[in-house]
């Protein structure tokens, strides 16, 4: 079979969208490392099946997979890319400025801005509303709420805030986030006991009052440049330790967003998305 797909990315955090809406295609995991392999296949962080939607609420459904091959319910810069395929791929009309987008994780409404090519430039994404019951992030941590509580692991005990967005997050504050054990101490986190479905780590760091600096180990990819549903984790575990106001700009390596978590106790998330090239992939039937 002979597959198109468009190589996108949100702010370095890189993607492999393919259009499925005739709902045909079921890639094994193993299709899905070798597609994510930066040596081998394309190269990504995740892959992204642009599908119907199964609700009359939704535009559209993506179905997004980890580069190693698991599924995931949602994701940021995911949802932002997804947005563009749609309105530069003329599947949403020119005279919309909006998309509703089906996730594993609900429904994520985006507003997006066009250019005078009718092309997007950004988009806001309403995020929801944080999840901090510890049992619906998923987590078996203690408590009514997650906050800062010590998780011990083979590095030392570490503080966590726990975080729902349709995924799980766990954040930890950090004094520099340059120095910070990501590629250490995040995927003990990620498979630490207390998160059954494992969990995405950020390690942040206040700036000031409106500036939080964030480097983000994903489950199931590993250190990204970039993580929407991180950063938006991250902002709430801010207002919640009363460290920022309730909107500040999230860098990450690969680039600022701006999150803000409303008085309505929604999450909104705006940033760009861009596309870099488009090409043909043929897949041996059995992957």
């Amino acid at each position: 079979m002979r597959v198109r797909f468009t190589k996108m990315h949100g702010l370095g955090n890189d993607f492999v969208l393919i259009e499925d809406l005739a709902d045909e295609l079921d890639f094994a995991p193993e299709a899905i490392q070798w597609v994510c392999d930066r040596n081998f296949g394309i190269g990504a962080d995740g892959v992204i099946l642009v599908r119907r939607a199964t609700s009359d609420d939704a535009d559209y459904f993506m179905l997004y997979y980890n580069s190693d091959g698991t599924t995931a319910e949602m994701c940021g810069n995911g949802v932002r890319c997804f947005a563009k395929f749609v309105v530069d791929e003329g599947l949403v009309p020119a005279d919309r400025s909006a998309v509703v987008v089906e996730t594993l994780g609900g429904l994520r409404p985006v507003e997006v801005l066009r250019g005078a090519d009718g092309k997007m430039l950004s988009a806001t994404v309403d995020m929801g509303e944080p999840v901090l019951t510890p049992a619906l992030i998923p987590t078996t941590l203690p408590g009514n709420q997650v906050f800062e509580c010590p998780i011990e692991t083979g590095l030392g005990s570490y503080r966590v805030t726990a975080v729902s967005m349709g995924n799980p997050h766990a954040v930890i504050w950090v004094d520099n986030v340059d120095d910070a054990p990501v590629d250490s101490v995040g995927p003990l986190v990620e498979r630490h006991p207390a998160f059954p479905q494992r969990t995405n780590v950020e390690f942040a760091e206040l700036v000031d009052e409106r500036t939080i600096r964030l480097r983000v180990w994903e489950r199931g990819v590993g250190e990204t440049l970039a993580c929407g549903t991180g950063a938006c984790a991250t902002l709430v575990a801010a207002v919640l330790a009363c460290k920022t106001g309730r909107e500040a700009d999230v860098q990450l390596p690969g680039g600022a967003l701006a999150i803000k978590w409303a008085e309505d106790g929604r999450v909104h998330m705006t940033g760009p998305a861009a596309a870099v090239f488009v090409g043909e992939l043929d897949v041996p039937d059995e992957a």
